[in-house]
């Protein structure tokens, strides 16, 4: 026993014990132990409370290997099964800690997160407590059945993120600050993230990045977390600053009846995505947006004292227009108006149809149209509609792309038709709204491969007729001229910065009155489930961007990445070069070392693509995140199978 205190110069003893350096982060203090390899982390924590002899709950505290940015979670495991040794420093730390979260309103709040949990699942607990529900999250706060996701401030998100300090408690604050206490969510009032507020200046929108060009889109990108890794193998430090927001653009089963706080947040992350200018949209689209905001602000502002006490009576009595108003994306409910089909139906009409070629001057062309099944068919005359067509397009894969002018009466499609060598672009002329909605939305549901028997063509028609109908221009020389109503609308906070260096602000407000005419008349729930809808229909929405070097390529390209697709796309136009679907997807790999994302496909070439200024692993759980959303099945009760979504989205490394 004599030689149980020689040290040996490997550090350890002669008895075959070392010591074991840790340091509480609660105490500030430094404790050794001396240990022997084959102690369980079980037993270290043991012996290193008895040692601290503080009288304190230890239960939430655990392990932490700085060197090898591990969590000691495996409590039976040993500490050579780990490989720890005695040049290690382990932390002995809370599991639990406070993080500041911009939520998509663009308020922070302060909430205890796990920083040793998945990423997948901190969010899942986040919005769980944001809700104050036991239901599976699938009917939670932000996270539903398409999880949002947390991502951290890059450098290009200085502007966002360097918030002045309160002097007196450090605490972040800005114009578009609002904290909710400095204790955990829970014990406060999450229904206050169900009430939007106006945006009070418009130094707001100065101060806030704005994506000047689609790679600055895709710059953004760069930022998000791994979801299969914990907020603390991250480097996420306690009290950091993260961005929360919804990630996936695939919404299921958005019940205005019960997600309040759910069609809040998502009504404010459009709004500023629309206003930050980071989606394109027109000047008419602008206007309609900005009078969608100007009604939600002064309703939100006249009920902000009752509204949670009065939201269900709100709802009871919207609820008829409510039905027309689901979101219906991918894999979300679809109406039933249609009955029993027992034949598909088609349209038949006279359509301009226009083919770009180089060095060619000629316009549209008339011809008799007609669409059967997912086929477009043109003919010189409607006699001639029984022989051989003079055009026959098939949409299946196609990209659809409206281009609208309501004042100018402009009612054009774009299709961009998969070809083996890449896309034909053709241009399809309508005379009217009503023609227009219908062939837009036999369209859009041809290019996924439907027909117009499928469920969701008459709502989806409903859809886009109620857009164009936001959009007109209706005024009221009365109603304009009152001076009370023209002064309080706060133009500068509603539009995106380029149209205020293109009109006065009194133009502005002039033509957003005009606009809120076709609004006017909603209800609060209502108008932000509309401004949600017509964020939909915008040709940008849901793709998200990211800078790679496809194979075979000379330069570096656009990847785009949507709920059902891949787009090759060019990096200054932004024109679809070529559109993969997942539903033809055999399989995808990536090669980690050159960072080297490979996809496979059932009846085409396969597609390989390098990730540039980004970790391919953010790419990779995109594809994976709308794989997994897409097998979801239509119960809203259904809990989320987090082990499938790491095997779709997590990879495994070398």
């Amino acid at each position: 026993m004599a030689l149980d205190g020689i040290r040996m110069p490997d550090g350890c003893y002669a008895d075959g014990t070392w010591e074991l350096k840790m340091h509480v982060t609660d105490l500030h203090r430094d404790v050794s132990l001396r240990v022997t390899g084959e102690i369980h982390v079980g037993g270290v924590m043991l012996k290193l409370a008895e040692k601290l002899d503080v009288k304190k709950d230890w239960s939430d505290h655990a392990l932490w290997w700085e060197k090898k940015k591990t969590w000691l979670l495996k409590t039976h495991w040993t500490l050579d099964k780990y490989g720890i040794q005695a040049d290690a420093r382990l932390l002995f730390t809370p599991q639990h800690k406070l993080l500041r979260l911009q939520l998509p309103n663009m308020k922070h709040m302060k909430v205890k997160v796990n920083f040793s949990d998945r990423v997948f699942k901190a969010v899942s607990d986040i919005c769980k407590t944001f809700s104050k529900s036991d239901k599976p999250c699938g009917d939670t706060f932000l996270y539903g059945n398409e999880p949002s996701y947390i991502y951290s401030s890059p450098g290009l998100y200085s502007k966002t993120m360097t918030p002045t300090y309160d002097s007196r408690d450090g605490s972040p604050l800005s114009p578009t600050t609002a904290w909710f206490g400095d204790s955990p969510l829970s014990e406060g009032n999450p229904s206050i993230l169900a009430v939007s507020q106006p945006i009070s200046s418009p130094d707001i929108l100065a101060k806030l990045y704005k994506p000047q060009s689609l790679l600055d889109k895709a710059k953004i990108n760069q930022g998000w977390m791994d979801s299969s890794r914990s907020l603390m193998e991250q480097d996420v430090k306690e009290n950091e600053v993260l961005l929360l927001r919804f990630k996936y653009h695939s919404f299921f089963d958005l019940n205005p009846k019960y997600d309040a706080i759910r069609v809040n947040q998502l009504y404010e992350q459009a709004k500023w995505a629309i206003l930050l200018e980071e989606i394109e949209c027109t000047e008419e689209e602008m206007m309609m947006f900005a009078a969608l905001q100007y009604h939600i602000n002064k309703l939100s502002i006249m009920s902000s004292d009752n509204h949670m006490n009065n939201s269900e009576k709100e709802v009871d009595e919207v609820d008829a227009a409510l039905s027309d108003l689901e979101i219906t994306l991918e894999g979300g409910k679809t109406s039933n108006t249609l009955g029993d089909i027992t034949s598909i139906p088609e349209l038949a009409d006279y359509v301009k149809v226009f083919k770009p070629k180089k060095l060619t001057l000629k316009g549209y062309k008339q011809y008799w149209c007609t669409f059967k099944d997912i086929t477009i068919s043109c003919y010189k005359s409607k006699e001639e509609a029984h022989g051989t067509p003079s055009l026959q397009m098939n949409l299946r894969g196609c990209e659809v792309t409206p281009d609208v002018n309501i004042s100018a009466q402009k009612f054009n499609i774009k299709l961009l038709i998969p070809v083996a060598d890449g896309m034909n672009e053709i241009w399809l002329r309508c005379d009217a709204e009503k023609q227009y909605a219908h062939w837009m939305a036999a369209c859009r549901l041809a290019s996924k491969g439907k027909t117009m028997a499928d469920s969701s063509y008459n709502l989806e028609v409903h859809n886009i007729l109620s857009f164009l109908k936001m959009q007109h221009m209706n005024p009221d020389p009365q109603f304009i001229a009152e001076p009370a109503v023209t002064n309080d609308i706060n133009s500068e906070c509603l539009v995106s910065p380029r149209y205020l260096k293109k009109y006065k602000n009194k133009q502005i407000s002039a033509r957003i009155l005009e606009a809120h005419q076709n609004v006017a008349q909603m209800s609060l729930i209502e108008a932000k489930m509309r401004f949600i809808q017509a964020w939909q229909s915008l040709p940008e929405f849901g793709i998200t961007h990211f800078l790679a070097k496809f194979q075979g390529g000379k330069r570096d390209e656009l990847i785009g990445i949507t709920y059902n697709r891949l787009i090759r796309m060019d990096a200054n136009t932004g024109d679809a070069i070529k559109t993969w679907r997942f539903a033809n997807m055999k399989q995808w790999n990536v090669n980690w070392e050159i960072k080297m994302v490979t996809v496979e496909f059932a009846d085409e070439p396969s597609l390989a693509f390098i990730c540039a200024e980004v970790d391919c692993k953010v790419v990779h759980e995109f594809i994976g995140g709308y794989i997994f959303l897409s097998t979801r099945a239509k119960d809203q009760n259904e809990s989320l199978d987090e082990e499938m979504f790491y095997k779709l989205t997590s990879g495994v490394r070398d």
